[in-house]
């Protein structure tokens, strides 16, 4: 089979060859998001700001859905690929594909039904920006079926070691999203609706783009229509391989919500402050969740070819890394805060909101960063249950600290952005004691590993 094996050789040189493009391909996501961000903010001003980054909570509600189920195919492909199992790839790939486009025209009819009360009471957005935060959602809603499917695609390409090709199709992307920002917003005056617009358009370019070069590129993977396989079992497998990895980013996106409807209840200036605080922060989060995404498929292919302790070594050599990478982020982050709030537009109050804010996440991002990859290495093994656990109990005291203490005198309105110091902390305990007890490398009896290993040519109906 074609591809890369991370089953052999020096496990750091696997790990960085195979997180770098992942880092890369983040990093342009993020630029493009925070050119949306940027653009909303020079020529339609803080409420538009405000409505615009108001959603961002609910979006990643979907995302987390995308990104999870494509990671559990992910992580069910890279064992069949680790234990060389070509038929299984191939089926399971052509499941994946359609079950994550299924879901994405799923979700978006759901969006559109829940956007409105969703916004009004749930989130609880300032009347005077809800208008304009359904327009933007609503848009942004139209590309899902793109962003389910480029996530599956890349996820297989992914899971066959193959991280480098999804940069060149999101920096294809990325460069579309910018130039059409600018297009439909400074030339045709379209509003924010022009805005994700615009990124509905990219998210289609890259899908096609990546489906494309899988299909060329490998020909395991090149699928007529018709000889997209259906097979229930490995649906199923998929789903529940999935879940725990959405179930955790679905956890922090409602988490999230609930933090940021206690944000809209300071008003507009912390709202647009938040609002890039959040931004910023996805930049500081890009080293581990890089690795994180490496060390499921290091993890799953070697569960695949029966070597857990050949993880055990990755994971010391991508802590050492990941503690020097953001190390240094963080470090710019602390001395250029006043020039990264320039380029928002953001003065005044919202100013001063967004240097503390920035400023503490600085500190407090250093604690995830050596916990975090950790999930990948449950999601790999077929425990990713452990990292949807730690999420959970993470944000549920985040949330508690923001409710807890946004009236009191002890922290007030500041506990916005120090609520992640506390429950970076827990977090951390309950992955390193689990990572410890050993308890990862025994295969649970629903694991993905076990049921490739003991089917046979399975019931799939083509």
């Amino acid at each position: 089979m074609e591809g890369r094996a991370m089953t052999e050789g020096q496990p750091w040189k696997h790990i960085v060859r195979f997180a770098l493009p992942v880092m890369a391909g983040s990093l342009l996501q993020q630029l493009y998001q925070t050119a949306d961000t940027l653009i909303v903010g020079r020529f339609y001003g803080e409420d538009a700001l405000s409505a615009v980054g108001t959603t961002v909570s609910f979006t990643f509600l979907f995302t987390a859905l995308a990104l999870g189920f494509s990671s559990g195919s992910g992580v069910a492909v890279a064992q069949c690929y680790g234990a060389q199992e070509e038929a299984q790839v191939r089926k399971t790939a052509g499941t994946g594909i359609l079950l994550l486009t299924g879901m994405g025209l799923v979700a978006t009819v759901v969006g559109f039904a829940i956007s409105r009360p969703a916004y009004t009471y749930w989130i609880a957005v300032p009347k005077e920006l809800l208008e304009q935060t359904l327009v933007y959602f609503r848009v942004y809603l139209l590309g899902l079926i793109f962003q389910f499917g480029y996530n599956i695609v890349a996820a297989v390409l992914r899971a066959v070691g193959d991280s480098a090709a999804t940069l060149y199709f999101l920096l294809l992307s990325s460069v579309l999203n910018i130039g059409l920002d600018y297009l439909f917003t400074a030339g045709f005056r379209w509003g924010i609706a022009g805005v994700a617009l615009a990124t509905d358009i990219s998210q289609l370019v890259s899908f096609a783009a990546a489906y494309g070069y899988m299909t060329k590129k490998y020909p395991l993977f090149r699928f007529r229509f018709r000889e997209l396989t259906w097979d229930f079992g490995v649906a199923v497998r998929i789903l529940a391989a999935g879940f725990p990895i959405a179930l955790q980013m679905m956890t922090a996106s409602l988490g999230m919500t609930f933090i940021q409807r206690a944000v809209n209840g300071f008003g507009k200036e912390m709202t647009a402050s938040y609002t890039v605080g959040q931004r910023m922060e996805m930049y500081l989060n890009l080293p581990f969740t890089a690795f994180q995404t490496t060390l499921a498929t290091y993890a799953g292919q070697n569960i695949g070819a029966g070597k857990p302790e050949r993880i055990r070594q990755g994971v010391r050599q991508t802590m050492l890394i990941i503690l020097v990478i953001t190390a240094g982020i963080s470090s710019l982050f602390w001395i250029f805060t006043g020039e990264l709030i320039s380029l928002f537009g953001l003065s005044g109050q919202a100013a001063l909101y967004c240097r503390s804010h920035l400023r503490t996440i600085a500190l407090a991002n250093m604690i995830p960063a050596v916990y975090m990859p950790l999930f990948g290495v449950f999601q790999g093994a077929d425990h990713g249950g452990v990292g949807a656990l730690s999420e959970a109990v993470t944000l549920s005291v985040r949330v508690s600290m923001v409710y807890l203490f946004r009236n009191s005198a002890f922290l007030g309105h500041a506990v916005v952005w120090w609520n992640g110091m506390f429950g970076f902390v827990v977090g951390f305990l309950l992955c390193w004691s689990y990572y410890f007890s050993g308890r990862w490398k025994k295969k649970p009896p629903h694991s993905s590993s076990s049921f490739f290993s003991n089917s046979s040519s399975g019931t799939g109906l083509e």
